[in-house]
């Protein structure tokens, strides 16, 4: 039986440990809001926008964090944990020795790829001692490579507010 063959999101050839920054957003498993609640109040009679992360929530958070230690060739910049997906702003600073492309034939990941897979792995492997037959992640991820200085603050932007337009998400709610 030939099974369909998986859309290819990746840029072709382009070396994804290169330095650069990357935005990389990663969605819960079937779109579940089990990360965090958006909370909006007032604060001094404009709106105030909170998250507030639930038990998973937390666990991802500190596994993010932990990505420095892990990584000394990268660093977070900007991240928001959103109810049903994390988006990250990563900045890879160095350049590697070794020049790897994403799954390639022979295996080898990229530093971002590799990045992304203990971010998930650690998360899942704690959130499991707690919920043992919960899947937590969508399989993939998506990453957008930033190109220059305006392309970034447009991101860093669009994290900043994400949890604001929270309702007006296509998967709110779900």
């Amino acid at each position: 039986m030939d099974l369909p063959k998986r859309k290819q999101i990746r840029l072709r050839e382009y070396d994804y440990s290169a330095p650069g920054a990357y935005f990389v957003t990663i969605c819960t498993h079937e779109r579940r809001c089990i990360l965090s609640d958006i909370a909006v109040g007032a604060l001094h009679e404009a709106p105030a926008i909170s998250v507030r992360l639930t038990q998973l929530g937390q666990i991802v958070d500190e596994t993010i964090r932990s990505l420095l230690e892990r990584y000394s060739d990268l660093t977070v910049d900007q991240y928001v944990v959103m109810p049903n997906h994390i988006h990250l702003l990563l900045r890879i600073k160095a350049e590697r020795a070794l020049r790897e492309a994403p799954l390639r034939e022979n295996g080898t990941r990229s530093l971002l790829a590799k990045a992304v897979g203990y971010l998930k792995m650690n998360s899942s492997k704690r959130i499991r001692e707690i919920k043992p037959e919960m899947q937590v992640w969508q399989r993939s991820y998506h990453e957008h490579v930033i190109r220059n200085e305006d392309d970034y603050r447009q991101i860093w932007e669009y994290i900043d507010t994400n949890p604001a337009k929270w309702e007006e998400d296509r998967y709110y709610g779900e």
